[in-house]
């Protein structure tokens, strides 16, 4: 399977469907919450992005579904050249597919030997190679501390400057190799997923990326429109969370004249929606999963 859907019904109910609605899947990969929506759609339209190559040998033959083979930070722009001004509902699943972890040469993954890769479009040019062999020491130490949450990882990077130094660190196991004596034996899968997180986040822009999806998506919701996401590291869960709290990215809160939060989303879960135990034993790549969904305002309040 490429990839096993996460909280499945929990987004279907999320998006609370119109069965003749106009809907965005940001991050199409398998279908799997695609087709489920498809499922719902009577007279309705699905829009599906995902820029992987790959991903695009799962599209649909359906007179009611599009699919696109680019970055969702490109969604304003196809909406807007097909017509569409707003739509019904957005969802994302910002987690990286059971498909990309299980593929060596793509080198997602820590536990398969491959090239330092880590592109989710295979058409870009920057690697997690280039990243690891020739990002100056202190961009390493940048990317290691804010997208792998690591406290302190001096040692890491000098470790990889001076193995550098002496050779390019050109494959996954090259760079495990590398970092692993830095690590306490019993947290060293879990420290070493902090570092290929880091970098993959670095290849493919995804902070960026993710801030100019949000913003684009209040604009692209119809009003009572829902917008539904999956993040699976506190990094991105903090930019949605911040953004269906506020409208924006920082959490920078507005208040109208009456001090009330002027905020363009209404909560429908004021508590993250996370996956049950079932589902988890079921399928462990979800266990990290938290879903968050918001409903746009009717009116915007003003300031």
């Amino acid at each position: 399977m490429y990839h096993q859907p996460v909280l499945l019904k929990e987004s279907l109910d999320g998006l609370n469907i119109n069965p003749d609605g106009i809907y965005v899947d940001a991050t199409f990969g398998g279908g799997g919450h695609s087709q489920k929506i498809l499922e719902q759609l009577n007279n309705g339209t699905l829009i599906a992005f995902d820029q992987d190559k790959e991903a695009e040998k799962n599209a649909f033959s359906d007179a009611r579904f599009i699919f696109i083979r680019h970055n969702f930070r490109y969604m304003k722009n196809f909406l807007k050249y097909m017509g569409y001004k707003q739509v019904d509902g957005i969802f994302a699943d910002l987690g990286v597919s059971s498909y990309h972890f299980n593929s060596p040469e793509r080198g997602f993954s820590f536990r398969f030997e491959g090239e330092l890769d880590m592109r989710m479009n295979q058409n870009s040019k920057l690697t997690a190679k280039h990243i690891v062999n020739q990002y100056p020491e202190k961009e390493l130490f940048k990317i290691l501390r804010e997208y792998g949450e690591l406290n302190k990882p001096g040692k890491i990077v000098k470790a990889i400057v001076a193995t550098r130094e002496e050779q390019n660190i050109n494959t996954t196991q090259q760079l495990v190799d590398t970092i692993i004596p830095y690590f306490p034996e019993r947290f060293r899968n879990k420290m070493l997923a902090k570092v290929f997180q880091a970098f993959r986040i670095e290849v493919n822009r995804e902070i960026t990326t993710l801030k100019i999806f949000l913003n684009q998506s209040r604009e692209l919701l119809k009003p009572s429109g829902r917008l539904v996401i999956i993040s699976y590291h506190s990094i991105e869960d903090r930019l949605v969370k911040n953004f269906m709290k506020s409208g924006n990215t920082s959490g920078e809160l507005h208040k109208d004249f009456y001090g009330n939060v002027a905020s363009p989303f209404k909560l429908i879960n004021k508590k993250i929606t996370t996956p049950s135990e079932a589902e988890v034993q079921e399928n462990n790549r979800a266990r990290s999963a938290r879903m968050r969904i918001a409903e746009k305002e009717k009116e915007e309040k003003q300031v």
